[in-house]
């Protein structure tokens, strides 16, 4: 049994990435999801939150269950939240995807009216995050896979070293 979290900024890949893992008979859950997590109010002064005065965190009981009812084979999980760092010692592996900027903003921009990155101020959001967060999850990360290649070379790559 195995725990994979799969993480990185928005834009890079995850929920492609986990929806191919699922579609391939893999166990695999996206964590950035209503289902797992939710908006919090914030400092409005905290610069490392996607929206100002909120911030998009797991569910941390329901994603502690989650790990803790795993027993067979290797989990996939996807996502990025501020409070991810918690559930570090029930994970046995971080992945990190990561993408040029360009290549985020193009990936975003092509997103539903609804989704999150579409908006010019959301890209903007997401260019500075990128800056200020990806630094920190590639020291967590014991892993890093570049995305700008189709998703099942991604897959490949994350199936080979998990």
């Amino acid at each position: 049994m195995k725990r994979v979290l799969i993480t990185g900024m928005s834009g890079t890949g995850k929920s492609a990435v986990v929806g191919e893992l699922a579609a391939r008979g893999h166990q695999a859950v996206d964590l950035d999801t209503p289902q797992w997590s939710e908006w919090i109010d914030v400092d409005p002064s905290d610069t490392f939150t996607p929206g100002k005065g909120k911030d998009w965190v797991w569910q941390e009981s329901r994603v502690r269950a989650l790990l803790a009812g795993h027993n067979q084979g290797t989990l996939f999980l996807s996502g990025c939240a501020e409070n991810m760092e918690r559930l570090f010692p029930l994970i046995d592996k971080i992945i990190l995807l990561s993408a040029p900027v360009a290549t985020i903003m193009k990936r975003l921009e092509a997103r539903s009216s609804d989704g999150y990155g579409n908006s010019e101020e959301d890209r903007q959001k997401v260019r500075e995050l990128i800056a200020l967060i990806e630094p920190l999850l590639r020291k967590s990360a014991d892993h890093e896979i570049d995305t700008t290649g189709p998703v099942h070379a991604t897959v490949a790559e994350i199936l080979r070293i998990s």
